[in-house]
């Protein structure tokens, strides 16, 4: 395992302070609030801690309360709301400074056998037909890579690959909070794109609000996935933005939905 993905293994990892009390250590990205994406992982992470193996989760659903500070840890209290006969519920609380600045609930489930359908990946250029040097994006001492795809002719459409680079164990658990983690990269600054703005313009205040994640089947997240995103909406300083995550094998592995503050400020006279 590479030295960036053991140390995003590590921040997703928690240390166990008592049953349902989980620390977890912050990560800075140059963001003015925490990232939400740890938020995400490491609440998945610390409800996982109190699940069966047999069960794996297949949807969250979150709401960030407060910015959060990536100068310090976060508690993660953990609530066993239900261990039911086919679904295991949890809810759980971040908190800082003595307050909480984000809570999800998560459910898990064993597999089963069923009826099933999914909805066809686009058809874009693979990871390898893409010109890495022009596309690929890294952040440096990160382990997360993005090839971006060239714009879609739809207006709030963006489409990417993206991968954790490095050896990962085969924990089924391990690549799903990793992957929620991944989640949060891009999601909403799709809501931006008709209107041509960046997100780190000082004319946007933007933040995420609630996320929610289904996890459809097994995911790998150190192998290429391609990220396929839309804006259906944005208005009354909200964006709305859905995902839809496939894997090389054209699989649906999850989906995501997200709304974020997306106010314009005030400009001064």
């Amino acid at each position: 395992m590479s030295q960036p993905l053991t140390a995003l293994v590590d921040l997703l990892g928690l240390e166990k302070l008592e049953e349902n009390l989980f620390r977890g250590y912050s990560q800075d990205l140059g963001l003015p609030q925490l990232f939400g994406g740890q938020a995400l992982g490491q609440s998945i992470s610390a409800a996982s801690q109190t699940v069966d193996t047999s069960r794996k989760v297949h949807s969250m659903h979150a709401y960030f309360l407060r910015p959060g500070d990536a100068q310090m840890p976060v508690m993660y209290q953990v609530d066993r709301v239900r261990d039911g006969g086919s679904f295991t519920t949890r809810r759980v609380t971040a908190i800082q400074k003595g307050r909480p600045i984000f809570f999800c609930s998560a459910s898990f489930h064993a597999e089963e056998d069923s009826i099933s359908h999914q909805q066809s990946m686009p058809a874009v250029p693979t990871p390898e037909e893409l010109d890495g040097s022009s596309q690929l994006i890294r952040f440096p001492g990160h382990p997360i890579e993005f090839l971006h795809l060239e714009d879609s002719p739809e207006p709030a459409r963006k489409r990417l690959w993206f991968r954790l680079k490095g050896e990962l164990p085969d924990d089924q658990a391990l690549h799903r909070y990793l992957l929620a983690y991944s989640s949060d990269f891009n999601l909403l600054t799709t809501a931006l794109v008709p209107h041509g703005i960046n997100f780190r313009s000082p004319e946007i205040q933007i933040a995420s609000l609630d996320h929610a994640l289904w996890f459809h089947r097994d995911v790998t997240v150190n192998d290429w996935l391609l990220y396929d995103m839309e804006s259906p909406w944005a208005g009354s300083a909200r964006g709305l933005a859905r995902g839809s995550i496939y894997n090389r094998q054209g699989q649906l592995v999850a989906s995501v939905a997200q709304e974020g503050l997306t106010r314009l400020r005030q400009q001064q006279t």
